[in-house]
This record gives C-alpha cells, structure tokens and sequence, in this order.
C-alpha cells in the first residue's frame, strides 16, 4: 500500500512537471500590467506599455519603443532591450546580462549578478556541447553528493534518530510528503515572485533561496536513508552503510542524461516536503541529547 502511494506520488509530479512545461508556453499578464513566465522568455510587445516583466529561466526582451513602468528582471537569463526601449526603472539580470541596443534607456539602475563574461557577445552566445554539459553537471552533483556525505554522516554520529525518523515519516506518508514538496516548491516560487515586484524584497531572494537548499539538503538525507533501508534491509548493514548506499544510488541516477534531472527534482521535492511534514506535523523527530 506504501509502495502504492509512493508510486502515484510519483506520477502526480510528472503530471505536474508536464503541467508546468504547458505553462511556461504562454505569458501570464496579471491585471494587464506585470508579465511573467516560469520557465522561458518574456517579450514585451513593440509599442505596448506594462509595469512589470519578470522571466524566471529565460530572457526579458523589451521590443522597440516598448515600456516597462517598473522592473525588468530575468533569473538565468539575459535582460534585452531593443531600439527605443524603455525601462523606467530598473533593469536586473541573475546570471546573465543587460543587452541595451541604440535608443535605449534604463532609468534607474543596471545591475547584473554572476555575469557570464564571456559567454555573450552581443546576441551570440558560445554553444557548449552537451558533452560538455553534462561533464561539469556530473562534477557538480558527484562533488554535491560527497558534501551531502559528509553532512550526512555527521548527523547521523552526533543525533542519529533524527534522519532515521525523518526516513521513517517518508516511508509512512509518501504521498503527504509528496504534497508538502510541492506545495513548498509553489509556495517558494510565489513568495519570490511577490519578493521581485516589490523590488524591496529583491535583496531576500537569495537568502529564501539559501534556506529552501538548506532546508532541502538536509531532507535529501532521509530519501538516501529510505532507499539504502529498502535496498539492504534484509542485511546487518549499519545505518551509515545504509545511508551511503542510497545516497550512492540516488547519485548514479541522477548522472543519467535526460532521466537525472527528474531524479534531481523527486529527491529535493520529498527532501522538502518530509522537513515541511516534520516541523508541522504533531510528531517530531527525536534528537538524541547524548
């Protein structure tokens, strides 16, 4: 019955994934003045005026005497500004950079964050094969897993109930972790969109999106230790075997091309939503005080 759960859990965030993907192919104009996109690009139509754009995992581009009120802002994408574009305020790029052609304007600041010198010249960016890609992706979740290893056993010498009984609360209630992941996911990408129009909040952005890793990687501890328990449950392994077992597994999924990035998204989803569960639900993790 747990197995069951588990399994339409599973295929409740694919359904979601693919919903998301749907979304991400239409703008949303909030009360025709702020215009946002999860997931790809935002274009601000030539001559048409809005307050906000925000594209979170694409680029803004402001078409040629377009205007933006307030904020044009791109997460992982680049700021563009054609011929006789406007922004009357300011102009943000997180990983990427502000593209102004003649006749445009920024009136108020410019600012980038982790510039990809570089990377762009002008409109013409420096392709990197998907050799490539998926050489520095592997570096960095293998080098991810070793920290998480580390982290891990860690917790488990100084308060070793506490993953434990995490695990156990994802064994019991998958599918009601699966829903707090994804409601906290929801709730994150909200809250940070809230954060970005009121351009006050743009500076706590980062610190939200330090805490939801945080609050992630610990949780991604438990799913190593509830798939090393469903793997070796039937041997005299120690719980940090155990641990390193399925944290080994879970890492050897997610270096498969295509596949790894859905195991990436599962693992921080149930990591979240067992920590959610946890923290809001009537029984707690014990912590051992030795």
């Amino acid at each position: 019955m747990k197995w069951q759960q588990l399994i339409l859990a599973f295929f409740a965030s694919i359904s979601l994934i693919f919903a998301g993907n749907a979304l991400a192919q239409t703008d949303i104009n909030i009360n025709n003045t702020n215009l946002i996109r999860f997931g790809g690009s935002v274009t601000v139509p030539e001559n048409q005026v809005v307050e906000n754009a925000l594209a979170f995992g694409g680029n803004v581009t402001v078409s040629p005497n377009a205007r933006v009120l307030d904020t044009a802002i791109a997460f992982g994408g680049d700021v563009i500004l054609k011929k006789g574009a406007r922004v009357e305020a300011d102009a943000y790029s997180f990983g990427g950079k502000i593209v102004q052609e003649e006749g445009a304007i920024v009136g108020g600041e410019r600012t980038t964050f982790s510039d990809r010198h570089g990377m762009m010249d002008g409109s013409n960016r420096v392709r990197i094969s998907f050799f490539a890609q998926y050489f520095f992706n592997a570096i960095f979740r293998i080098s991810a897993a070793v920290v998480a290893a580390i982290l891990g056993l860690i917790i488990l010498n100084t308060s070793p109930q506490f993953i434990p009984n995490l695990a156990t609360k994802l064994r019991q209630h998958p599918g009601l972790t699966a829903l707090w992941g994804l409601g906290g996911i929801v709730g994150i990408i909200f809250i940070s969109v809230f954060l970005a129009i009121t351009l006050i909040g743009i500076p706590l952005i980062p610190l939200l999106s330090l805490t939801a890793i945080v609050t992630s990687l610990v949780g991604s501890l438990a799913v190593a230790v509830f798939v090393g328990q469903s793997l070796v449950s039937n041997r005299n392994w120690s719980l940090q075997q155990q641990f390193l077992v399925g944290l080994a597994v879970v890492t050897i999924l997610t270096l498969i091309p295509f596949f790894g990035g859905l195991i990436v998204f599962l693992v921080n989803m149930f990591g979240l939503g067992v920590i959610l569960l946890w923290k809001l639900g009537r029984e707690k993790p014990q912590i051992a005080t030795e």
